[in-house]
């Protein structure tokens, strides 16, 4: 059964909507998470020479293996404040959407495009 999580839809105005700040960046070192609540990974991820590597952690540990990460390009929010989780300060937040068992499934681009590549 999905997760509920609580959320309700809310109208947002097209000048909101531009202030996120979604890009695609590459996975480019997993590791795990061992002292997080609920099981995830840490990731870095690269956006390019304009942002650089940012660091995040994800709640992926059911679909997806540490050592398959590395190499996969993922899409994330890229300008909401640092937080810290645990000892581990995140810095982005990479998208996913639910499974039907309310499991994240990365959102990520159908073909290969180049890093921080800002989402329209």
């Amino acid at each position: 059964m999905a997760k509920n999580w609580g959320h309700r839809t809310v109208t947002l105005s097209f000048d909101a909507f531009l202030n996120v700040d979604i890009r695609v960046g590459t996975i480019t070192r997993a590791e795990a998470f061992p002292e997080a609540r609920r099981p995830a990974f840490k990731l870095w991820v690269d956006f390019g020479e304009a942002l650089g590597v940012k660091k995040t952690s994800a709640q992926i540990t059911k679909h997806y293996a540490l050592e398959d990460l590395a190499g996969r390009q993922v899409v994330a929010v890229v300008n909401f404040p640092p937080k810290q989780i645990g000892k581990f300060m995140s810095e982005v937040l990479v998208l996913g959407v639910p499974d039907s068992d309310g499991e994240v499934v990365l959102l990520q681009p159908s073909l290969q495009v180049p890093l921080g590549g800002r989402m329209y």
